[in-house]
């Protein structure tokens, strides 16, 4: 009896062992971004200050605070019905926001409407033009400012009305510009009033076309873009202010140089002035200016930051609620990103927030002005929390309990916050917290939608950088099966440069499926943030200054000898993949390092800084004319003679973000020193490959490892059920 007993507990041991599942390069590249995301309330928002309200299925429901009671607020029929006079028909529930507690704005496709969720009826119905671009719906007026072709308009229930009227090519209004450097997303602002209409209008008609073809026509097109390489002619700027009320627009008297920099746009409280930072070309010298909106004219520059290397405006001026002369400013200005608070006389009241720690999200204050709301890194570069700090004192108080990333939505008197996170072990959590520091209650626990799949140990560490003294955080992922007695292989998956991070204690310590794909098949996965990548301060960043790839490489090559110190790592083979800036740091590191890097895939490369545009590229490397020593030694053309492993260099034809001349050159490098080297082009595909067909581009890259790092046989790659017709 105990005999069987045993069997039958063996057996099923065995079939749980057995029911692990193994990841598809389908589940790896589709996967983690639809059937396999963490589980997570979807809309999630505030409705009112004791509501907050999510989708499921197609149906709005509405929670309250105090005790989990949901109650349908809307359903899809429902809404459907309210649209029985229209055109409009619904198949899923559409995106929307709350206007206030009763209405909500909706955005389908073509429309832009308003629904009332007392009288269950459409109140506004805007019928969007087929051509209109960039859209900005005003919620004080009811307003929508788009872009056609060259031009601004303005909708409204009344019909359409044409705001500029520019014909000379290579001029448009209303669109986002500096190549969506220093915080811009977008280029209209409209007032607090609704009253007046912020908007860029930028002219690159001194920028030299530069020449991209659609191969997909019959007869291939000529489709140029604008793009202002480093050193080179930059496009030039102004602000317009247009007035709903008389139809003037005002032009702000920005002045010269003309090809500076106008960011962070910011309407003061009473919509009688409008502030802009301004930076030089060099990115070295900032002002923020004040300007009377009904004539353009400059009132003062408030106060200015410089620096030796660069200066970086990334957010708009937060205004006073209680004090209309007062202003929350968020900057880097002592080394760390905090917050500061001015009065509109341009004098500083206070630092905030200070501390070798980066401020990583604001969220405002409470009603009374007591408090302001951040999420910060004050416990761990790989971690983030919601704090609360005292604004006359800058004590600070934590809020969010447990380790990970925590993220804050405030309710609308902001007393109360819902706080989504997650960590390593926990793939999404929603929380409600009081601004106090009290947990309430827990709302949602998303399910681990990998718990079937078997997956490799994932291990967060430090290891010191080259400067043998600064702390870098590192991700290694092991094989499911892993034996510590055998050698295996390594894949690292780079990127280095500024505005990332690619290790965090979130879902998976923030590794793509990829990576666990990879290491199903029998490789170590290995990521680390080198100097120069983001979140750790101004001089942790700002190390690879005027010599983009050195420090960067020197600090991956620290993780190259921890690696090389584990007895299990099969130090012939080590390998690494990066795109963008990582395929440049991918270049750097086969090239610089011939002798360690056996195989490399560089996907949208940065080969030559000289090739790449004039925000970006002069803001870490200045002009090719003031540094071209940095120039030439971050070139990878220069290094071409001492290729020796199997690289593989991928480009989106389309590209316009790194040029395919970068790779083209590269490989003509290639040819004359009779260096081999592989090359895939995605005809359609701009910067990244998107969409079905990212499943090809990752089954390439596996198969490329697999090829010459054999530890699977990359044949089983070759068909998948994700082939578009």
């Amino acid at each position: 009896m105990k005999t069987s007993f045993f069997w039958l507990l063996f057996t099923l041991f065995l079939t749980a062992v057995s029911a692990q599942e193994q990841l598809s390069i389908e589940d790896a590249v589709v996967g983690q971004y639809t059937y396999l995301r963490p589980e997570r309330l979807q809309s999630l928002q505030w409705k009112d200050d004791e509501t907050f309200a999510y989708l499921i299925n197609d149906t709005l429901w509405a929670n309250t605070v105090k005790k989990d009671s949901p109650t349908v607020l809307l359903t899809l029929d429902e809404l459907n019905q309210s649209l029985a006079q229209t055109a409009i028909s619904l198949v899923r529930f559409p995106d929307f926001s709350f206007s206030d507690k009763n209405r909500l704005h909706i955005r389908h496709r073509k429309n832009m409407l308003q629904f009332n969720l007392a009288d269950r009826k459409i109140s506004l119905n805007l019928t969007i033009p087929d051509e209109a671009d960039k859209l900005d719906f005003c919620q004080a007026n009811s307003h929508l400012a788009y872009i056609k072709g060259q031009n601004l308009f303005i909708l409204n229930s009344d019909g359409e009305k044409q705001i500029t009227f520019e014909t000379q090519p290579g001029i448009v209004c209303g669109q986002e510009v500096h190549r969506r450097e220093f915080g811009i997303e977008k280029g209209t602002f409209w007032s607090n009033s609704g009253k007046y209409l912020a908007f860029y209008r930028m002219d690159e008609s001194m920028v030299q076309d530069y020449p991209l073809v659609d191969f997909m026509t019959r007869q291939a097109e000529h489709t140029p873009v604008k793009y202002p390489m480093a050193g080179m002619k930059s496009h030039q700027v102004t602000l317009g202010i247009y007035n709903l009320e008389t139809g003037n627009t005002v032009s702000l008297k920005t002045g010269e140089p003309a090809d500076h920099y106008l960011t962070n746009i910011s309407w003061g409280p009473n919509d009688q002035y409008i502030y802009v930072a301004e930076l030089n070309r060099e990115q070295n010298h900032m002002q923020l200016n004040q300007y009377a909106v009904e004539t353009g004219e400059k009132v003062k520059t408030l106060f200015e930051e410089t620096c030796a290397t660069y200066v970086e405006p990334q957010h708009p001026l937060q205004f006073s609620k209680t004090n209309p002369n007062q202003f929350y400013y968020w900057s880097r200005k002592d080394g760390w990103d905090h917050i500061y608070l001015f009065g509109t006389d341009g004098k500083l009241i206070r630092q905030i927030t200070r501390g070798n720690w980066e401020v990583t999200d604001f969220y405002g204050t409470d009603a009374k002005e007591k408090f302001i709301f951040i999420q910060a890194t004050k416990e761990s570069p790989v971690e983030r929390h919601i704090y609360r700090v005292e604004i006359a004192t800058g004590k600070i108080q934590r809020l969010s309990s447990a380790t990970g990333t925590h993220q804050a939505m405030l309710s609308p008197s902001k007393d109360k916050l819902i706080d989504q996170w997650s960590a390593v072990d926990v793939p999404s959590k929603t929380d409600l917290i009081s601004t106090t520091g009290k947990q309430l209650r827990n709302v949602h626990q998303g399910k681990n939608t990998l718990e079937e799949f078997e997956l490799g140990e994932n291990r967060l560490f430090t290891i010191k950088a080259a400067d043998e003294k600064t702390d870098l955080y590192c991700r290694m992922i092991l094989p499911p099966d892993f034996d510590a007695s055998k050698k295996y292989p390594v894949i690292i998956y780079v990127y280095g440069g500024p505005h990332a991070q690619l290790v965090n204690n979130t879902w998976l310590n923030d590794a793509g499926l990829w990576q666990y794909y990879m290491a199903s098949k029998g490789y170590i996965s290995f990521t680390l943030d080198n100097r120069g990548s983001a979140n750790r301060g101004k001089a942790f960043e700002e190390v690879i200054h005027r010599q983009l790839g050195i420090e960067e490489t020197g600090d991956q090559m620290k993780g190259v000898e921890y690696l090389k110190s584990l007895p299990y790592v099969d130090t012939e083979r080590i390998g690494v993949h990066g795109w963008s800036y990582g395929g440049f740091m991918t270049l750097n590191l086969m090239l610089r390092h011939p002798d360690v890097f056996k195989v490399g895939v560089a996907g949208g490369p940065v080969v030559d800084w000289e090739m790449y545009e004039i925000m970006y590229g002069e803001r870490y490397m200045d002009m090719p004319q003031e540094n071209p020593s940095g120039y030439s030694q971050s070139n990878m053309i220069n290094l071409v003679d001492r290729l020796s492993g199997k690289l593989l260099l991928i480009h989106g034809v389309q590209d316009d973000t790194v040029v395919m001349q970068h790779s083209i050159k590269f490989l003509r490098e290639c040819v004359r020193l009779n260096k081999q080297v592989d090359f895939f082009a995605y005809p359609t595909h701009p910067h990244n490959v998107r969409g079905l067909d990212r499943v090809h581009l990752m089954t390439k890259v596996s198969q490329y490892f697999g090829d010459y790092f054999p530890v699977f046989n990359p044949a089983e790659l070759s068909n998948t059920a994700f082939q578009k017709n």
